[in-house]
């Protein structure tokens, strides 16, 4: 148990775990008093009951004081047990023959009155227990149905396919003319793992298994589930590109079936990717940079802005970060993009007022006679189409509650860029924590996001305060080590992009690109920009500005 609770899919009860390979033996089916299922809760021989049904899991000790239903006397003597009466029969429908059924021991016939199919479980050539089918996928369970259906048929072989429901057995059987060895499930994809436990020495006289689930999420979690019972190469999980082998059958015919045998890969666990499975990865128009910057040098030295990766930006106090970065979210949106702006230091009307200035090119703030009307129009311009999302929130802030409105903007909002104004003060306010940690945890988190989302993040840092000589204020060259907090911002990040100022000086900024993953980019200066006092913008020096080209109903670029 100490080894298998790494894996341990904590919806499955404990117990269950505990009981993987026992040799209690299911009863019957009853009403479940959680879900209210008619017969999803499965009673075994030693007490205890786990419901089957996807949302329920309702499980019952059997040392719990539950009422515990004894072994009935034909139950105890597996001779006694008198199996519902039936005829082989083809199953049209399903496109599966009378021969098919013969072997497998599936028959047609009533089960308290109603029409019913009736699975037959074979030990020493003697039937044991019944699985019925009713109308509206009711099942019921009688006698010892607690082998692999169809178990009885095979002894060893090279290949062996498990599917989780008879009728896809009886399909996979049917698409190849009964040659191959097939079994089923009994109990469905929760009871997958137990069952081929138990059962897996037997398994292992095979020299291949092949796993041919129901391709929805409860299925595939069940096949990646039991494929990790077996040793390394020994077993593969077939894609059906229907929901299951009958569908395939009646659908696309036996071929398609047979070739999914064949087409089945050897499972591997999780993030681990064979090179013959990455031609859909690569086969698709590659292009340098999904968007470019506001500022053509910048560009020379990038090639551009690309989703899935982190661009840092740093610079001393004063040196106009969050204006870069603001800048860089208005070209965006000016692009059709949509973005997401977590400004932790400023309030949500702050950074309204900003974005509406550079729209408009003048800092309205600091216009007093401005009618409502042009105000009006300016929003319109730049919130109206619902393609910029600010964050309510000022200070620290838990890293696993910003991943959750990362996920939120991306998910329910089609937001594809994240700029987060800044790192720092996500951990200031967090009493007794390290701050190298905790930047690195968030850094770590962040990283695994524009992954998993494939989204372009910008983020603002801070720089420590040199030891001595000049400040970042007085304009002291950034180095990757100035970073301030953590080593982990420079090493996750594929740009790290300084701004260098001196304060006191005529005002211009040095663009510095000091980490470029990105192959054919480099580091060192990527241009000048200038702070235009009239506008409030940051502007390339020697060149135009986005808004006037733009202006001019001109490209930018």
């Amino acid at each position: 148990m100490e080894s298998g609770a790494k894996n341990m899919d904590l919806s499955f009860p404990k117990e269950a775990y505990q009981n993987l390979g026992s040799e209690s033996v299911c009863l019957r089916h009853e009403p479940c008093p959680s879900c209210g299922s008619k017969d999803n809760l499965a009673r075994y021989d030693d007490g205890h009951a786990f419901c089957f049904s996807i949302d329920c899991d309702h499980y019952e000790h059997s040392d719990s004081g539950s009422t515990v239903v004894p072994r009935t006397k034909s139950e105890k003597n597996k001779s006694t047990f008198t199996p519902v009466r039936g005829e082989f029969k083809e199953i049209s429908k399903r496109k599966i023959s009378e021969s098919t059924c013969r072997k497998f021991g599936y028959k047609i016939g009533k089960y308290e009155g109603k029409s019913a199919h009736l699975a037959a479980f074979i030990r020493d050539g003697e039937v044991v227990g019944q699985k019925v089918r009713l109308k509206g996928k009711e099942f019921r369970t009688l006698g010892d149905c607690s082998d692999l259906w169809g178990q009885h048929l095979w002894s060893s072989g090279k290949k062996i396919c498990i599917t989780t429901g008879e009728l896809d057995a009886l399909s996979v059987a049917e698409a190849q003319n009964c040659k191959w060895p097939v079994v089923s499930i009994p109990n469905g994809d929760k009871s997958a793992k137990k069952v081929v436990a138990k059962n897996l020495e037997w398994l292992l006289g095979f020299e291949e298994t092949i796993l041919m689930f129901d391709m929805d999420k409860s299925g595939q979690q069940a096949a990646t589930e039991v494929a990790e019972l077996f040793p390394p190469g020994r077993c593969k999980v077939a894609r059906l590109g229907k929901k299951d082998a009958n569908l395939l059958l009646t659908e696309e015919g036996g071929s398609a079936v047979v070739d999914a045998i064949w087409r089945a890969r050897v499972h591997r666990p999780d993030g681990i990717i064979a090179g013959a499975d990455t031609w859909d990865l690569v086969n698709c128009p590659m292009t340098a940079s999904d968007h470019e910057y506001p500022w053509q040098e910048l560009n020379n030295k990038t090639l551009g802005a690309r989703k899935g990766e982190i661009v840092t930006f740093c610079a001393g106090t004063g040196a106009g970060k969050s204006t870069a970065v603001k800048e860089i979210a208005s070209y965006l949106l000016s692009k059709g993009e949509t973005v997401g702006y977590i400004a932790l230091e400023e309030s949500v009307r702050q950074a309204a007022v900003d974005f509406m200035s550079i729209e408009a090119n003048k800092m309205l703030h600091l216009e007093k006679d401005l009618d409502e009307e042009y105000r009006r129009g300016i929003w319109e311009k730049v919130f109206a189409d619902n393609r910029l999302y600010l964050y309510d929130h000022w200070g620290s802030l838990d890293a696993d509650v910003l991943a959750s409105r990362i996920r939120y903007l991306v998910h329910s909002c089609n937001v594809s860029w994240i700029v987060l104004d800044h790192l720092s003060i996500m951990v200031s306010g967090i009493e007794g924590g390290d701050e190298r940690r905790l930047i690195d945890n968030i850094m770590t988190q962040l990283r695994s996001l524009v992954e998993e989302l494939n989204i372009g993040m910008f983020i603002v840092s801070h720089l420590k305060r040199p030891q001595q000589g000049k400040g970042h204020e007085d304009g002291k060259q950034v180095t990757l080590s100035d970073l301030r907090g953590s080593g982990s911002i420079a090493q996750l990040s594929d740009f790290v992009i300084g701004l260098e100022r001196d304060q006191q000086s005529d005002g211009e900024t040095s663009i510095r690109v000091l980490k470029a993953r990105y192959k054919g980019s480099s580091t060192g200066l990527a241009g000048r920009l200038y702070y235009d006092t009239n506008t409030g913008r940051l502007k390339e020096c020697g060149t135009s500005s986005m808004e006037s080209v733009r202006s001019d109903g001109q490209e930018d670029f």
